[in-house]
């Protein structure tokens, strides 16, 4: 799937192709005697006119002519039949589909999952379970006696308490009694959520089912949310045979902090995350569950005070030290809508919002159901069925009526196939009758949604112009493929061509290699200048201008430029002991053992540039060549009425 790429047409470059209305037909220009109405323009400018970070494409004849080069690249993707391709109609057919997702939601059943998911969020549940396993399709006799058994099992909780319970029932097979720890909301199957968060501290719940059988659940505790903590860090990398001196160096940092140093200026000039270390190692703000390093995060929400900094630990990414920035607690409502109701889609919430979905379109559309159909297909299935073994007998009455819905008829051999389609293995516990109600009322939701969505475009304008938008951004995306991006980038001649007519490009900038001493005074700088003088190394420096208890210098070492972190802008560039600069609310000292000038990239090393700027230049010259394939005429008078419009 292609989707995240679309986004540059959709985003950048007129996402909208809307029909022009009746009553404004005024053509702006015309490709081959094609008119392109200046409603359409107009709407496309307007809607996209935030996006558009370039200035020069807020000007309105310079989006003109974005506009203009977009229409031509449509018309030469259709002369090229690239909207027939099986590829494509495949692959719009499938954005259609996940696009109806959007609007056949019931939004009124969303909102208030969404609001009770906010609330839930902001507390957290220390609880326990005892669950007794049983099938989703169970006999009913089965099913009875598993509810039965869960009734007795928490009267047993209520009366010798869960731990004693524990003990004596679970087994890990029929019946488990397990401890769940702190929770909140998304943590578990919705059912069993409610559950939780229905039930008082001390208490236990009124059995519920989830699709793992009866539970009964005990509430221990609920406290509130963490919320979210905002944390600058320095971190120092650890390799393989790093021998200890990432920790060494971290505890170096760490005395340079105590002893009274500034965090950022450290962060700035030696944290090892280069993602953070230019902004003072300062880090998004996050909230539990968001770091991938469990430690990170713990140490972080143990910070009770602003700018309290932490100890130096060790994550797998290395070794750490934390300042607390901000702490608040779960976002707003507002500001957590959009996240929650992608989580509550990919949930067994989504249920909720089906089973709403369902219930609206039986009320919307008429469904006339044949009151033989089932019968039929409980005479014609087996056992074979719960082994997924069974096929459609040759003689089935294939085109006869199964249910109907407004005026299309589906018939048996639809359901037919959706039987086979569905088969899947059952255990003893179920029979025929149980599994084919179930398959059919799975059956006739998933008939009810098919017709909504394939009628969605009449009944819903606004899905049909945003179809409008997928279709013509996959038509473009195939055409660039197919134009520009895959012939760029595997026409190697071309692009060693291009390299060697544009060398000008593609230089390493002047680097030094180098040592650099840090230190938050200066007279220690000046000190180490003489050190360094007298050909003193690394080593033997820190072992006379460090202690035990006092850390007075950090170094850094290696190839760097001008923008690298430990040099200030003025830096320059010599062989040899550097003078003393002013850097980060500190003072460095550099000595420079090689001045690396100004060199060539090869070929190699350029390519992903080369290619990016190849592309660039293949594409205007392609614009150029369909400017003069095909023939636009702008009416300057219209053009002037939308200035003025646009203006206003």
């Amino acid at each position: 799937m292609r989707f995240k790429y679309l986004t540059f047409f959709f985003a950048f470059i007129f996402g909208s192709i809307s029909l022009a209305q009746a009553q404004d037909k005024a053509v702006l220009f015309t490709i081959d005697e094609a008119p392109v109405y200046a409603s359409e323009f107009m709407r496309v400018y307007n809607k996209n006119l935030d996006l558009v970070k370039d200035e020069s494409q807020k000007d309105i004849d310079g989006y003109l002519k974005l506009f203009i080069n977009y229409k031509l690249k449509l018309q030469e993707a259709k002369r090229l039949e690239l909207d027939e391709k099986t590829s494509y109609l495949r692959e719009f057919e499938s954005y259609k589909t996940q696009l109806a997702k959007n609007y056949v939601t019931d939004n009124k059943v969303t909102d208030a999952l969404v609001e009770e998911a906010h609330n839930r969020l902001q507390t957290e549940v220390n609880a326990s379970h005892v669950l007794v396993r049983i099938d989703e399709n169970a006999k009913p006799q089965d099913t009875l006696a598993a509810y039965n058994e869960i009734v007795k099992l928490r009267e047993r909780v209520i009366k010798e308490g869960y731990k004693n319970v524990q003990k004596s029932v679970h087994n890990g097979k029929t019946i488990f009694a397990e401890d769940l720890g702190y929770f909140t909301a998304f943590k578990m199957v919705y059912a069993f959520e409610n559950a939780a968060y229905n039930t008082k501290v001390g208490e236990v719940s009124q059995p519920f089912r989830t699709r793992f059988g009866y539970h009964v659940v005990t509430v221990f505790n609920k406290r509130e949310a963490r919320g979210e903590v905002s944390v600058a860090h320095i971190m120092i990398k650890t390799e393989a045979d790093d021998n200890k001196e990432s920790e060494t160096k971290i505890n170096e940092i760490y005395k340079r902090i105590q002893q009274g140093e500034a965090f950022d200026a450290l962060a700035k000039q030696l944290s090892e995350d280069k993602s953070t270390s230019s902004k003072g190692g300062m880090l998004k703000p996050f909230s539990s569950g968001e770091i991938s390093a469990e430690e990170f995060e713990e140490v972080a929400f143990k910070l009770k005070n602003i700018d309290d900094v932490s100890k130096p630990f060790k994550t797998q990414f290395g070794w750490h030290i934390i300042k607390l920035k901000g702490k608040k607690g779960i976002a707003s409502l507002v500001e957590m809508k959009p996240e929650l109701e992608s989580k509550i889609k990919r949930d067994s919430r989504s249920k909720v919002i089906n089973d709403s979905r369902i219930k609206a379109l039986k009320a919307k559309y008429t469904v006339t159901e044949n009151a033989n159909a089932l019968n039929y297909f409980k005479g014609i299935l087996n056992k074979d069925y719960l082994n997924k073994k069974w096929s459609l007998p040759e003689d089935l009455e294939s085109e006869k009526a199964f249910v109907k819905i407004q005026e299309k008829i589906i018939t048996y051999k639809d359901f037919g196939q959706f039987l086979v389609k569905n088969q899947r293995n059952y255990n003893n516990s179920t029979t025929i009758a149980v599994v084919l109600d179930k398959v059919y009322e799975s059956f006739l939701e998933n008939e009810l949604q098919k017709y909504q969505e394939e009628n969605l475009i009449t009944e819903n304008s606004d899905y049909a112009q945003i179809v409008a938008e997928y279709r013509d951004g996959l038509l473009l995306f195939d055409l660039m493929q197919t134009e520009i991006w895959d012939v760029a980038k595997n026409d190697t001649i071309a692009l060693e061509d291009y390299y060697n007519t544009h060398k000008d490009n593609y230089y390493y900038p002047e680097r030094v290699d180098a040592v650099v001493a840090s230190s938050a005074k200066k007279s220690i700088i000046k000190k180490i200048a003489k050190l360094m003088k007298q050909g003193a190394d690394t080593k033997a420096i820190k072992n006379l201008v460090n202690t035990k208890d006092q850390v007075n210098v950090s170094f850094s070492s290696g190839e760097m430029d001008k923008e690298h972190q430990a040099l200030p802008k003025q830096f320059s560039f010599s062989k040899g002991v550097s003078k003393v600069y002013k850097h980060n609310d500190g003072y460095i000292v550099a000595n420079v053992n090689s001045v690396l000038p100004k060199s060539l990239k090869t070929f190699k090393e350029a390519k992903g540039r080369v290619t990016s700027e190849y592309q660039e230049f293949k594409e205007e010259n392609w614009l150029k060549k369909l400017a003069s394939l095909y023939t636009v005429k702008v009416n300057e008078d219209v053009l002037d009425n939308v200035k003025q419009n646009l203006k206003k």
